[in-house]
This record gives C-alpha cells, sequence and structure tokens, in this order.
C-alpha cells in the first residue's frame, strides 16, 4: 500500500511545482525542482505507474492554462486538449524513458535522455506547427539574466535542456543500487559551472560599440479595439497620439513605437509627425483580399507586413514576407507573433540588423510571457528590442535581455509620461550596435544535437547491462 502511493505523491508534488514554475507567470527557481519528484519515483516503481506518475504531474500543472487556450486564445476545445494531453504523454514517456535506463545502469544516459527527448520535440513543434518557439520551457528563466544567456550560444533550446537535465542528473544520482555516479556528478557540474562563468561572463562585458537613439513606446487600452482613421473615434484616437508624439519628439525621441492594429486604413498614408522623429504604428491596411497587418513608418513610408498571423484571430490578413528596415539594414521592423520564429529574427541579425521595433497586441494574462519571447528572441541573436504592446508591456530590451524601460500600456508607471491619464510612453536609449552570437552563426545546432543524443539514448534500451546482482535490466526492488 505504501509503495503504491510513492507515484501518486510523486506526481502531485511535480503538479504543484509545474503549476507554479511553468504557465503565463512562472516563479523560474520552481522550474528546476518540478521534474524531480516524478522522476526520484520512477525507478522505485513499476513502468505503468512511471508513465502514468510523468503524465499525470504534467496535466496536473497545465490545466491552468486552459482558460487561456479555450477562452482568450479561442482554440477549439480538441486543439486546446491536444496542446495539453500531448505535452502530458510526452512527460510520462520522459519519465519512463529514465527510468528504463536507470534499469540498464546506464544512469548519465538517463539523465541526458530526459532533456534531449523534450528538446527534440519542442523543437520539431516549432517547425512544423505554426506558433514557432512559443511551446519552450526555457522562457521561465527570461529574468533570470546569467542562465539566459545561454539562449545567445543555443537558442532556447539550451535553457529547455538545462531545466531538465538538472533534475534528472540529481534523480540518476539518488537512484537505488545506482552505478557509475561519478559520471554523472562531474557532468552535471561541470556543465553548470560553464553555464555561470559564460552567463556572468557575458553579462559583465561591456555593450558591443558605442552610441544610442532615444525610443519612445506609446500605448493606450483605450479603446481595445481597431479604430478606423477616418472615422470619429479613430480622429480622436490620432489627436491623442499625435500630442504624446509631439511630448516625446520634445523630450528627444528620434523614434516612436505604436501598438499593432491601432489604426485601420485603406491606403498606406498617415499623417505626419514632428521633424526629426519616425513613427512606427501597426495598421490594419487595405480592404476586402488585400487586407494586411502592418507596420508602417512616417514619414519615410517603410512598411512591413506580419509574417505570422494567428489562425483564426486573423484569418482576414494576407501574410507578408519580406524583412523591412528603416535605416538601411539597421532598424528592423517587426510585429508581435512574429518574434516568436527565432529563424526570422536571425535573418534580420544576418542582415545587418542591431534593433528591432515592434508594435505588438498582447492579452493582459500573457503580458509577461510575450513580452520575454521578444527579449529571448534578442539574446539569441544579439539584437535590442523595443516592443510596444496594447493590453501588454511597453519593453525595451537590450542583447543581453536586460530591460533597459518598461511599463505596462494604458497605466501610469516608473519612467513614464502620461497624455489624458490612458497614454503611457517609456522612453529609453536604443543601443546603436548589435551583439555577435553564436546562435546568429550556426541556428539550431543544440536542438539537432538533442535529437542526435535521443537516438543514441533510444538504442542503448536495445542493450542490457548486467547489474552488481547479476539482473539484466532490472532495479533493485523490481520483480524480474
Amino acid at each position: 500500500m505504501r509503495r503504491a502511493l510513492i507515484p501518486l505523491v510523486a506526481a502531485l508534488a511535480s503538479a504543484v511545482l509545474l503549476h507554479f514554475g511553468t504557465g503565463l507567470h512562472p516563479v523560474a527557481w520552481l522550474t528546476w525542482l518540478a521534474p524531480l519528484p516524478v522522476l526520484v519515483a520512477a525507478p522505485r516503481v513499476g513502468a505503468g505507474l512511471a508513465f502514468a506518475s510523468g503524465a499525470l504531474a504534467w496535466l496536473g500543472g497545465q490545466l491552468q492554462l486552459w482558460p487561456y487556450f479555450a477562452g482568450t486564445l479561442e482554440m477549439p476545445a480538441l486543439v486546446a486538449a491536444g496542446l495539453l494531453g500531448g505535452p502530458a504523454l510526452l512527460y510520462g514517456l520522459g519519465v519512463l524513458l529514465h527510468r528504463s535506463l536507470l534499469a540498464r545502469r546506464r544512469p548519465l544516459t538517463a539523465a541526458l535522455a530526459v532533456p534531449a527527448l523534450w528538446v527534440g520535440v519542442e523543437y520539431l513543434m516549432a517547425r512544423a506547427g505554426p506558433h514557432g518557439a512559443w511551446w519552450s520551457l526555457a522562457y521561465t528563466q527570461a529574468d533570470v539574466l546569467p542562465v539566459l544567456q545561454t539562449a545567445s550560444v543555443t537558442g532556447v533550446w539550451g535553457i529547455t535542456f538545462l531545466l531538465l537535465f538538472a533534475p534528472a542528473a540529481v534523480a540518476a544520482l539518488l537512484a537505488p543500487g545506482a552505478t557509475h555516479r561519478l559520471h554523472v556528478a562531474v557532468t552535471a557540474g561541470a556543465l553548470a559551472a560553464l553555464v555561470a562563468a559564460y552567463g556572468f561572463t557575458r553579462l559583465g562585458a561591456a555593450q558591443d560599440g558605442e552610441g544610442h537613439r532615444t525610443v519612445a513606446l506609446i500605448s493606450t487600452d483605450h479603446p481595445r479595439d481597431t479604430e478606423k482613421l477616418d472615422s470619429p473615434q479613430g480622429r480622436d484616437l490620432l489627436r491623442r497620439y499625435g500630442q504624446a508624439v509631439d511630448a516625446a519628439a520634445a523630450r528627444g525621441a528620434e523614434i516612436v513605437v505604436l501598438p499593432e492594429k491601432t489604426f485601420e486604413a485603406d491606403t498606406p498614408r498617415l499623417p505626419p509627425a514632428g521633424p526629426g522623429v519616425e513613427v512606427v504604428t501597426g495598421v490594419a491596411l487595405g480592404a476586402g483580399a488585400t487586407r494586411t497587418n502592418t507596420a508602417l513608418a512616417t514619414p519615410t513610408g517603410v512598411r512591413y507586413d506580419k509574417h505570422h498571423l494567428i489562425p483564426g484571430l486573423e484569418s482576414e490578413f494576407t501574410p507578408g514576407r519580406a524583412l523591412a528596415f528603416l535605416d538601411r539594414t539597421t532598424l528592423g521592423l517587426i510585429i508581435c507573433k512574429d518574434l516568436d520564429f527565432p529563424w526570422l529574427v536571425r535573418q534580420y541579425r544576418q542582415a545587418g540588423a542591431t534593433a528591432l521595433l515592434a508594435p505588438a497586441w498582447d492579452f493582459d494574462d500573457d503580458a509577461w510571457l510575450h513580452s520575454r519571447m521578444a527579449m529571448v528572441r534578442g539574446v539569441e541573436s544579439g539584437l535590442s528590442v523595443a516592443r510596444a504592446a496594447r493590453q501588454g508591456f511597453l519593453t525595451v530590451s537590450d542583447t543581453r535581455g536586460r530591460v533597459l524601460a518598461e511599463a505596462r500600456s494604458g497605466e501610469p508607471g516608473v519612467n513614464t509620461a502620461n497624455t489624458a491619464n490612458t497614454v503611457n510612453t517609456v522612453y529609453a536609449a536604443l543601443p546603436r550596435q548589435g551583439a555577435s552570437t553564436v546562435y546568429t552563426s550556426l541556428g539550431d545546432w543544440a536542438a539537432w544535437s538533442s535529437i542526435a543524443l535521443l537516438i543514441v539514448a533510444l538504442a542503448r534500451l536495445r542493450t542490457r547491462q548486467v547489474g552488481p546482482h547479476g539482473l539484466r535490466g532490472v532495479l533493485p526492488g523490481q520483480k524480474q
């Protein structure tokens, strides 16, 4: 009876840790602990119970996202259920794989296989699905700057690997009858030391190059719908934004960014701003079958059409295909969800961009998470990011993921100037230079390495080592 309680208690403990360590408002340090209970329990129970405890742990921890998927994002119930149930099965398989390799006296492979499996599926889903790298555990560490620097080498895949390797290594060390503990301890210790040394060194290094541009991010959440530019409401909104832009220009702003789909217009013409300031505005542009979700720069007329549209919610828009720059190649334009795609941001950096200007529109609850996804993209590819979101955050971050300025849209906050109590403006010095990163050069090498490592681990399941008591592939305390 007591043995039967082990997987249940482990699943409950991991579920609670996953609930608080993941989701829209994660507590970063709990993410590292979340897999530990089910992984420690795995070699002490049967294979079926090990799998079930892992699957139930993930499902229990992620049920909090059901209202967000089905309500906020308006996903069909079957799709939302798949986004919860599919990863739960994967989590259970990871726990089962860990147990199976421990049974074959391969503790180091067992510790490496768990993160390799998860990273491999994360990457394949990012490539095959419509949401890019949105589904990643790595974003839980977005505010842990020394860990975040790993993204400049490996992308998000390396951070996810670390998050699962650490508890898997501890569980392997604690497994009953475990052999070769020294191999696991040395590998884990060396990796931890390398990550810490690199993270603190990169944070301590000076920002590449010198010089800054003053950028202002402006947003109001009243109203929360796109206004037609030629309507009375649209003209009033344009007037209020115009006053805020003039105030920003008076404070030295060279660039102003407004949120996504602020206005609806038939032609790509907006009233010019004051002299010496470039305004990037989110516009629902065009009519009929030719509508685009556009970032439009005034007075230059440069435009960028959003590449990755939200399924269902943006079905009326035609996706864009090209990159767009304000000043030759250094200031790139991008829109909201496009920042969920690492390879698109990497293309901008390879083309010479040092900063991205991003109109955006969030959904209140995901404000922190989506702002941090954009920040992580900047660390990966060595870019600063200025992102102005409606129903979200106005955030400027540098190439190391340091927040240079931030405030909630439509609300008074620190480092802001308010117009009519509903317009919020955030100012920051946007670095002119980018940073060189391994990820920019090599791309998703860490994801492919994880897939290769997983294949090796699966191959080792076909072999059995003789244990110290002559049992083949059987854990101490388990029946043959």
